[in-house]
């Protein structure tokens, strides 16, 4: 089993350093690392370090740096904008997509979302998103932490801007003719995945995207859940970039 991964703000410039605060915590308590062995550490910007542990103390742990790396941000960039669901469905497909390997998610406040972010409750929401990603990205042992970005629910005409600038945009729908296995992919720049709510995406919304220059796009003949479509997605990008 791969040694697990512990978020810190910064990498320790030492040989040495107490591992302390709530990654500490889970590591010595929760975890029960023990003196000999191996961990890694990450700044969620790229750079790692493998370090063992030397002693463990009531929610810390002593340890030594190994071996230090750096790992470059992928390019194209995967971004999902995520049509924001009921219940934990969206927390779900924020974990899954994390795992597999989306570069940034963005929720939007779809026509047909059921429920709406507004004020406290979305600036809730979205933390928890934030909290979902981080722990899936540690999970999966991702040296690059994905970004959850834009405000707790962004408007249509804000993802139709994103797409306008981005090097390539889908939306996935499920009367597209085109599947996502065979339109031509960018090499660089910044791929953009949109994703509906529950209830789909609405007319109106279709047609804004793809003012933007998005191109609609299917997985296959079978509809998918907000939850699970995003997943799916990602795993055809990320094969056909060479990323799996």
């Amino acid at each position: 089993m791969s040694a697990p991964l512990f978020l810190v703000e910064s990498l320790p410039t030492a040989d040495s350093m107490v591992l302390d605060g709530p990654e500490g915590h889970h590591a010595a308590t929760v975890q029960r690392l023990r003196v000999g062995e191996e961990l890694l550490l990450g700044d969620g910007r790229g750079g790692t370090a493998a370090a063992v542990v030397t002693a463990v103390g009531r929610g810390t742990l002593d340890i030594e740096i190994t071996r230090r790396g750096y790992v470059d941000a992928a390019n194209p960039r995967l971004v999902v904008v995520q049509g924001i669901a009921k219940g934990d469905r969206g927390e779900l497909a924020v974990q899954a997509m994390t795992e597999a390997g989306v570069d940034e998610i963005v929720p939007w406040a779809a026509g047909r979302s059921v429920v709406q972010w507004r004020g406290d409750r979305g600036v809730r929401a979205r933390g928890k998103w934030v909290a979902t990603a981080r722990e899936a990205a540690k999970q999966a042992r991702r040296a690059w932490l994905p970004v959850v970005a834009g405000a707790p629910d962004e408007p249509t005409g804000s993802v139709a801007r994103r797409i306008a600038g981005a090097a390539a945009g889908f939306v996935l729908h499920e009367e597209a003719t085109d599947r996502l296995t065979t339109v031509e992919l960018p090499d660089r720049g910044e791929i953009v995945l949109v994703v509906g709510p529950e209830g789909g995406i609405t007319p109106t919304e279709l047609a804004a995207f793809q003012e933007a220059g998005a191109h609609p796009v299917r997985l296959g003949p079978s509809v998918l859940r907000t939850s699970t479509a995003g997943v799916a997605a990602l795993a055809v990008l990320a094969t056909r970039l060479l990323r799996w």
